[in-house]
């Protein structure tokens, strides 16, 4: 059985009637791409005589194998901690490198996992249907990893397709994006967003104000729950911020944090404007009278704390530093 939302199962059918050897879902985080990467390639490899036409059929022995992570035909490209966190295998090497704690997981796309990519690509498919390599995120590919996969995009062996994902494609080498059919993911409508997230288990009332956080992205609604930003903690983080409180964000992420700092500098400049906010709730909101030329330098901050936000030299003083900067911001005269 199909479980995609509704807006991306008419995305996969779209896609699936293109005629290419290689494909790229770009768009901003939350609308699904890793999704309709999994459903696109799960179609080319489906053994059902109408999967090209409706999507994977979810029954037969080529869809069993990709549920279970275990397809001959299928390579998942991608940083170690996104295959960890989303369970799939790492190769032997790089599995015995971790558990010898010789080194961390990558945060990127390795060149050994790319040049294993490529010797894949090279080989005889397992099971009839063709081959598929799917890249997610793209954009954690560095030079010499793109570039390497740039040569067998321009040359590409005759049965295997690639799909690749990325939620920053201006960071793709041009020559990458220019060898790919592009797909910019479509945004839902609010009523499919709120009816999707209800299906997830999401109460309509709490769906309203985290899909409204989460920027009107409902993938991100359920990253951010699963990170620990529920209803109650999002209405309450202002009022924390406004008397510096980092122990309401000490099970939180430094990167989400700033995240959620950027959201709110950007509603508390909204407000100053008397503008529709974007992300928080007026009744949550502090009534609040700053300068614009304040909040606008606090931004500039916030964004360069995100560049470094995974690799925090203390994260606990980091956490710190950001509540504090932000009580001092909000509680500042114009």
């Amino acid at each position: 059985m199909n479980t995609l939302a509704p807006w991306l199962l008419q995305q996969n059918v779209s896609l699936l009637s293109q005629q290419g050897h290689a494909w790229l879902l770009q768009g901003p985080s939350g609308l699904g791409q890793y999704a309709l990467a999994s459903a696109m390639v799960s179609a080319w490899l489906c053994e059902s005589p109408n999967a090209l036409t409706q999507g994977a059929c979810g029954q037969c022995g080529s869809c069993h194998a990709l549920s279970v992570h275990t397809h001959a035909d299928l390579f998942v490209l991608m940083p170690e901690t996104i295959l960890l966190e989303l369970g799939w295998p790492l190769s032997e090497k790089a599995q015995s490198e971790i558990d010898n704690k010789s080194r961390k997981p990558s945060k990127e796309i390795r060149i050994d996992a790319m040049r294993d990519a490529i010797e894949f690509s090279q080989r005889t498919n397992a099971r009839g249907r063709g081959k598929a390599v799917l890249v997610f995120p793209a954009e954690r590919m560095n030079h010499v990893t793109a570039n390497a996969l740039l040569k067998t995009l321009e040359e590409p062996p005759g049965d295997v397709k690639f799909v690749l994902a990325t939620e920053a494609a201006h960071q793709l080498l041009p020559t990458i994006r220019s060898r790919c059919l592009i797909h910019t993911m479509i945004w839902p409508s609010k009523s499919d967003a709120l009816n999707w997230l209800e299906s997830q288990g999401i109460s309509n009332e709490d769906s309203v104000t985290m899909l409204k956080a989460a920027g009107g992205r409902p993938d991100e609604v359920l990253r951010q729950q699963h990170l620990g930003q529920s209803v109650k903690w999002w209405s309450q983080f202002p009022r924390a911020m406004l008397s510096g409180d980092a122990s309401f964000c000490a099970d939180i992420p430094s990167s989400e944090v700033i995240d959620a700092l950027q959201k709110l500098c950007h509603d508390l400049m909204m407000q100053q404007t008397q503008a529709p906010l974007r992300f928080f709730n007026e009744a949550d909101l502090p009534k609040l009278i700053l300068s614009s030329s304040k909040l606008s330098a606090w931004f500039k901050r916030l964004a360069q704390a995100a560049k470094t936000s995974e690799h925090p030299f203390n994260a606990g003083l980091m956490l710190e530093a950001l509540c504090t900067e932000a009580r001092e911001i909000m509680n500042s005269p114009t």
